[in-house]
This record gives structure tokens, C-alpha cells and sequence, in this order.
């Protein structure tokens, strides 16, 4: 496995405040943080950070062991139930509150056919697409510095021809193109935060993916990073089917998020279900046999994704059982004790994937060090310091007293 584009290797120079080198001596390098988005869906926090019960504190508390990286529902019909009225008070404490865990957010999604807010029916597409735009604009300036990540629109490849009810999006995509469609959202929430990190998300991995970018970067569509959902509840993709999508997406030369992974511990879903929404249970059970199974695909697909070089994020999108469809798709059971996908993900990311060494510098203060990219936390002797290791150039590290 070669992850040798996951590390530096830096020569640093160790000073005191006064600039003298700290020679012959033992440093203590501890990572903090990955540059490498490991992500979950965060939707439990916002309970807890809202009411504060109990339950949610022993989710979230688990939940931070592992990941630096969490997804917040924007879904327009939830989060503005009655027009003029957003729901942004709860997102913005939930992204502030993560953010001071060193957590990453991004906000899911700006622009989507399924769960669209009912009350824009009444107004014509021109006044659709007007309200659209004033909501990106709303959500990216608002919430620009605390989310600077976003799936700006979502699964477009079936956004036109999308037949199971009415709905706003389909309406103003139907008369746009879906290029005409993204380039419109893109353009407006690039214009309100150029430096935000803007996806294009879809579950559909057939070609018609591949052309949609083709069309919208041919048409200048400001596109940061490519979003793949991989939910596979009728069973793991496997080594073939993952290496075969990631050839054909990186073609483009984008980064490579896979945005809404799922493998459950569980039954697997029938075959013949064409939309996973379809498969409706009362029960769907986590079984011994399935959570190890479910331990050791997930393993696998993060060895595989962790190794390739133009994928910078991976987010499971369910943390607990049963949030989704009912599906034993978690990383905990619902009782919130951790299954073995948990500790073996913790330990891949917090042990085999992590630095914590300690350094001995030469008599001029020097020492080169190979560590994963991210952030660090630096000690010696009453004295330490932070640092951001993200690339091979020489450093000087001063120390100062704790």
C-alpha cells in the first residue's frame, strides 16, 4: 500500500523564544488533526447542542474519537419549512459548536429535487429560480468562515426526468438543462464565497455523470471537487468496482470526495430494488455475522480510497443504526454501544494513519521528520507550539513557554 502522498517529510528547526536552537534534545510530536477529511453525517449533534440531553452527548462524544469531518442537513424543506422563516439559529450553533471540536463542515445540499420546499409551487419558474439563487446567496454569505464547504446541488442526472411527484427543482432544471442549471447555482455561491469548496454530488456513476462534468466544466461551472455517493445497501461495490469508478472519475483531474457511504451490518437489500427509498421495514436487525462483514468492507474501501491520490474525503453517512431506511448502517448499534466497523476504523485513522513520536534534534536544533499531514501539537521542557504540517519545505518551529 503506498500512502507515501499522505505524509511530509520536513526538516525543522527547533528554536526557544529567543531564537537559540533547541540542540540535542527530545521533542514530542503529537498529531491533532488529519489534512485527510475523514467525515460522518453529524445530524446528531444538533440535538445535543440544542438540548444538551445525555443520549446525544454519549453519540457525539464517540463520534469525535474518530472524525474531523461532519455533514449538516440544508435540505430546503426542513430547514425553511414556511417561507421567510430558515432554521438557521440550530445549523449555525451545531457548525460553531463542531468547528470548536476542530471539525469540519459542510452543509448538504444547496440545490435538490427531493425534499424542496412545498411552498415554492406557487410561484412561476422565473420566480423559482429567483428564490433559489437568494437562498444560496443567504446560506453561503451567512454561514461563510463557519462552513465554507457544499454540496451545491445534488444528483442532477435524474434531476430532469425525476417522475415521483412535483416538485420546484425538477420544474426550473427541466427548463434550464441541467448544465444551464448547475452553472446558475455554481456561479452564485462561488460569487459568495470564492473560496468555499463547491461539489457536485450524485449517486449515479454511469456515464452520464461523466458527461454532466464534462458539459459543466466545458461550460466554466466553477466546480471545486466531485461528489460520489456509494450507499450499498445491496451489497460493497468491491475492489473492482471501486478501482474502475475511481479511474474513470479522476480522469478529470478534480478531487474525489465520496460524499454518502453506506454498508450495513445487517440483511443485505433485495436485488431488485431500483430506489433504496422503496425498501420499507419494520426491522432491519444488525447481526453478528453482518457487523464483522461490515468491519472488514469498510476497512478495505478506506485502505483502497485512503491510498488513491485524488480523493481527499471520505463521509459514512449514517453514525448510529438504523438512521436511514431503518438500515444497521452505523458505526454504532442503537443502543450506542461501538461495533467492530467503529474500533476498527478508530484504530486505523487514531494508530496506523497517525504521528505521535518523539524527536531528537542535532546540535544546530534540526531534526527531519516524517509524519502524515495535518496538524501537530509540540512540547518539550515546559516549552511547546502548534504547526500545521501540510508540505515538504523547511520549517522553524519557535517554542514558547506553556
Amino acid at each position: 500500500m503506498n500512502i507515501s502522498h499522505r505524509k511530509v517529510t520536513k526538516k525543522i528547526r527547533f528554536e526557544d523564544a529567543l531564537g537559540n536552537p533547541i540542540a540535542n534534545k527530545q521533542i514530542a510530536v503529537k498529531q491533532t488533526n488529519h489534512s485527510f477529511l475523514f467525515g460522518c453525517g453529524a445530524f446528531d449533534f444538533i440535538p445535543y447542542v440544542m438540548n444538551g440531553d445525555e443520549e446525544h452527548k454519549q453519540i457525539t462524544d464517540s463520534w469525535l474519537e474518530i472524525f474531523n469531518y461532519g455533514t449538516l442537513p440544508f435540505y430546503w424543506g426542513q430547514f425553511e419549512t414556511k417561507e421567510g422563516e430558515p432554521a438557521t439559529d440550530k445549523l449555525m450553533k451545531t457548525a460553531k459548536y463542531l468547528n470548536s471540536k476542530n471539525v469540519k463542515v459542510k452543509g448538504h445540499p444547496l440545490c435538490w429535487h427531493t425534499a424542496c420546499a412545498d411552498w415554492l409551487m406557487k410561484y412561476d419558474n422565473e420566480t423559482i429560480m429567483k428564490k433559489q439563487l437568494e437562498r444560496i446567496d443567504r446560506e453561503v454569505t451567512g454561514f461563510k468562515g463557519i462552513i465554507d464547504m457544499w454540496d451545491v446541488i445534488n444528483e442532477v442526472v435524474i434531476m430532469p426526468i425525476f417522475d415521483k411527484y412535483d416538485n420546484a427543482v425538477t420544474r426550473i432544471c427541466k427548463g434550464k438543462s441541467r448544465v444551464g442549471l448547475i452553472k446558475e447555482v455554481f456561479e452564485k455561491a462561488h460569487e459568495c464565497n470564492p473560496d468555499a469548496t463547491l461539489l457536485l454530488n450524485d449517486f449515479n456513476t454511469s456515464i452520464n455523470y461523466e458527461i454532466l462534468i464534462d458539459g459543466c466544466l466545458n461550460a466554466g461551472v466553477p466546480i471545486s471537487a466531485i461528489g460520489i455517493q456509494s450507499h450499498q445497501h445491496q451489497g460493497y461495490w468491491g475492489k473492482e468496482k471501486l478501482s474502475e469508478v475511481l479511474d474513470r472519475f479522476s480522469s478529470f483531474g478534480l478531487p474525489i470526495h465520496f460524499t454518502e457511504n453506506t454498508l450495513i451490518s445487517g440483511e443485505i437489500m433485495p436485488a431488485y430494488i431500483e430506489d433504496l427509498n422503496d425498501w420499507q421495514v419494520d426491522e432491519w436487525p444488525s447481526t453478528p455475522d453482518g457487523e464483522k462483514r461490515q468491519a472488514d468492507q469498510i476497512e478495505e474501501m478506506y485502505r483502497i480510497l485512503f491510498e488513491h491520490p485524488y480523493v481527499e474525503a471520505i463521509t459514512t453517512w449514517d453514525y448510529r443504526d438504523g438512521a436511514w431506511l431503518k438500515a444497521p448502517s452505523g458505526f454504532i448499534r442503537k443502543d450506542n454501544s461501538l461495533k467492530p466497523s467503529y474500533k476498527m476504523l478508530k484504530k486505523l485513522i487514531r494508530q496506523e494513519w497517525w504521528t505521535d513520536v518523539t524527536v531528537m534534534t542535532d546540535s544546530e536544533g534540526y531534526v527531519t521528520l516524517k509524519a502524515f499531514k495535518g496538524d501537530y501539537d509540540l512540547s518539550f521542557n515546559g516549552l511547546s507550539a502548534t504547526a500545521s504540517f501540510v508540505d515538504d519545505n523547511d520549517v522553524t518551529v519557535r517554542m514558547n513557554a506553556i
